[in-house]
């Protein structure tokens, strides 16, 4: 079975929603085994020098989970592969032995069960890997935006109003908010009915309640749309806005 396990529209960086059904297919598919080795394909893949790739072989998967817009694979001891799909970035399921194609291949890793290759259809090299070790080394690749989850409706307005940005560009920076991105802080603005060029300092709080509700109830729908789509399968991908089987 040679398959993508998830990916966005060819000209969408994956955010929050994305990201999250990609954890909960890479759960299913590599929790509990173990990473047996790591191929590198391209130069401009590993921006880490330590600890080497082969000091994680043997480790068994604790889980993954998402910082930001990167997505975390968790090994035993506290080790950490690290994954940033960047625009063009995704992720391919492979269970046989077959070799797989190097087109636009990045790098392989190998667990017990399958192996999870990296591609990326940009010339650009954007999409990186890190591995790092220790939660104080994981902790630095955090950039401190606020998860959205969880997060009271005061807490959210004052970190808005930290934000000397424009409204769009607010919800989209890393620093301020975790995991939105260009395609949900659209949406996100059509439903608060709120002006992307809006200073968060000029908002009133009735307008800031909008918007939190607004970013809770289009990141929840996006998702639990995609969940639903995808069901348990792990063989689709998400094209033209819609999740298609393969």
């Amino acid at each position: 079975m040679n398959n993508r396990i998830y990916c966005t529209g060819a000209f969408e960086m994956p955010e929050l929603p994305d990201l999250t059904i990609y954890i909960e297919h890479l759960d299913k598919l590599t929790k509990g085994s173990a990473l047996t080795g790591i191929t590198l394909e391209s130069p401009f893949l590993l921006r880490t020098v330590s600890p080497a790739p082969e000091q994680l072989f043997g480790r068994r998967v604790v889980g993954w989970h998402r910082l930001s817009k990167q997505l975390v694979c968790e090994l035993e001891g506290s080790c950490f592969l690290v994954l940033h799909l960047m625009i063009s970035g995704r992720l391919q399921w492979h269970t046989t032995s077959r070799a797989p194609s190097k087109r636009n291949l990045l790098g392989v890793f190998e667990f017990s069960t399958g192996s999870v290759l990296f591609t990326e259809a940009s010339k650009k090299k954007r999409a990186s890997l890190r591995l790092v070790e220790g939660d104080e080394a994981l902790a630095a690749l955090n950039l401190g935006g606020l998860e959205l989850a969880g997060l009271s409706a005061p807490d959210f307005t004052a970190r808005l109003r930290s934000s000397n940005h424009t409204l769009k560009r607010a919800l989209t920076d890393q620093r301020v908010f975790a995991g939105i991105g260009n395609a949900y802080s659209d949406e996100i603005l059509l439903r608060a009915r709120l002006s992307p060029f809006k200073r968060p300092r000029d908002m009133t709080d009735d307008e800031c309640a909008q918007l939190k509700v607004a970013c809770d109830h289009v990141l929840a729908d996006w998702t639990s749309q995609l969940r639903a789509e995808a069901g348990d399968t792990i063989y689709s991908y998400f094209k033209g806005g819609k999740v298609v089987g393969i």
